[in-house]
This record gives structure tokens, sequence and C-alpha cells, in this order.
């Protein structure tokens, strides 16, 4: 059976390495920062910065994702979710992840400098210390508020393809950072409802671990009617036009349904349905954004 200590009893493959990178999470990361880009100007994004612009911000995102797997491997073990991870199964060294990180955010790093402008370079750098840092290293065992506060950095992608396209913050991709800001706790609390046990175990203090369910689940539902009111925000600066605020009543009207179910406890499975749920509504909604971003262009 695999160990922590550092000893492999299997082969790492090349998918034990991407896993590590958490190729789910940079993807939808990566379409929040597409939908920056392309809202960010009228005359196209350069192919340049388009690709290697997308590529440098993954890297530095999966190496971000590597040092979580580093600092939470004992963590892992323990949670019927990750305790198949590389890290947690002896497969991967934590010094041998490490490296990979460091190449990654290098080359990352590199990529921005060469490709977008040094404000998208160190902006991305801000966010990956931010998640790999300062939430994994200190917050999320610190504060039952962890989530909140370190959702920041999980919340930069939308500006950074915004500055990459444009090399400027603005209020619109601010804006955009809100959204996914606001979005984050209920996403993420939905998800530690439904693994407490898991969480408890591990020593972690999530919210509904250190409060209880019942607390935990009003401040869903709360969060969920601020993020469904930034949401309607890009409508109300002229960001965007009639078909986004549509999309986004309808998506949002969803997304409370499914923390009014959670909250009074009506369906089975309902914490989780409600993760699954809020993982749609963010793609959708960013969708939803750039399909109505270049409607308004063409009228």
């Amino acid at each position: 059976m695999a160990t922590l200590t550092g000893e492999r009893h299997n082969q790492a493959i090349w998918r034990d390495y991407l896993e590590l990178t958490k190729p789910k999470v940079v993807v939808l990361m990566l379409i929040t920062s597409l939908v920056g880009m392309f809202l960010a100007t009228r005359a196209g994004v350069p192919w340049t910065v388009l690709v290697f612009g997308n590529l440098g911000i993954a890297l530095c995102a999966g190496g971000a994702a590597a040092v979580n797997h580093v600092v939470d491997r004992r963590i892992d073990a323990v949670m019927a979710r990750t305790h198949k991870r590389p890290l947690a199964e002896g497969r991967i060294s934590p010094a041998a992840a490490l490296t990979f990180a460091l190449a990654l955010a290098v080359a990352g790093q590199a990529m921005l400098l060469a490709f977008t402008n040094p404000l998208t370079a160190w902006l991305t750098l801000a966010s990956l210390l931010g998640y790999a840092v300062v939430y994994t290293g200190f917050l999320k065992r610190a504060t039952p508020q962890n989530i909140v506060i370190g959702g920041l950095a999980g919340a930069a992608p939308p500006l950074l393809g915004w500055v990459a396209a444009t090399g400027h913050v603005s209020a619109e991709p601010l804006l955009l950072v809100l959204i996914i800001f606001a979005w984050t706790p209920p996403h993420f609390w939905a998800l530690a409802i439904h693994r407490k046990e898991e969480y408890a175990k591990a020593d972690i203090p999530m919210l509904p671990v250190t409060h209880g369910e019942h607390y935990t689940k009003i401040h869903i539902l709360l969060y969920t009617l601020v993020l469904l009111a930034v949401s309607l925000m890009p409508f109300v600066i002229q960001m965007s036009g009639m078909l986004y605020l549509v999309c986004a009543l309808v998506l949002g009207a969803r997304f409370l349904q499914w923390a009014v179910v959670l909250y009074r406890g009506s369906r089975p499975h309902a914490a989780i349905n409600t993760f699954k749920y809020s993982i749609w509504y963010l793609f959708l909604l960013f969708i939803a954004l750039l399909v109505d971003h270049y409607l308004l262009l063409s009228l």
C-alpha cells in the first residue's frame, strides 16, 4: 500500500502529473479568461495573446494546483474524494511535485512576459501566490472564512484575460471578478456540506464543521442572493444587453431555487446537486455574456 513517506509503490505516469494541475478547474478558469479577453476589445484578440496568453495563465494555475497537492497531501489521504491523488498514494514525491510546479510557473510567467505584458504577468503571479501560499498554506487551516477570503485568487482569470488583451485594468473586468468572488462561497460550501465528515476528520475548519449545516445553508442562501444581484450589474452598466439579462435571471433563479431546496432539506443529495449546478451556472453565465457581446457588436 502506498505511503506518505515519499516511497513510491507505483511508477508515476503522465496522467499523475496532469492530475496535479487540476485540469477540470483550469479549464473553467480558462473559459472565464477567454471571455475576459474577447470582451476587452472590439478589434479582436491577436492570436499570439489568445494562444500563449491563455497557455501562460493555464500553466501558472496548474503550478499553483500542484503546490496545493503537496501542502494538502496528508489531508487528501484521509478524504474519500481525494485519497487516490498522486501524492496521497505516494506515486509522486513532494519534491518531484514542487519541481513540476516551479517549472510550470516559470514557463507560464515567461510566456506571459513574452506574448502579453508585464501587468498580466504580475497579476497572474499574485493570483498564483494567493492560492498556493496564502489560501492553501494558511487560510484553509486558519479560519472558516477561508473560501471567502481566498476566493479572490480564484476569481482573477477574467481580469487576467482582459489585461492580457488591453494592458490595463478597468471597471468591467473587476465586475467579472466580483461575480466569481460572490459565486465561490455558495459553490464550495455546498460541497463542504456534502463532505462535512471528511473535513472534520481532516481537521479543516470549513464552515459546516465549525458552525453547523444550518448556519452554512443560511449563508449559501444569502450569498446566492448577492450573486444574483451582482450578476445583473453588467446589464446595469451597459456592458451587456437583454440576452445576457434574461440568461442571468434564469440561471440565477435556478441557483436560488437550489439554495432554497438545500436550506429546507427537502431533497436528498441537495448539497452535491447544488455544487454541480453551480459549475454549470458559471460556465453558462460567462458564455451568455460572450454571446451577448458579439450580438451587440453585430447590431
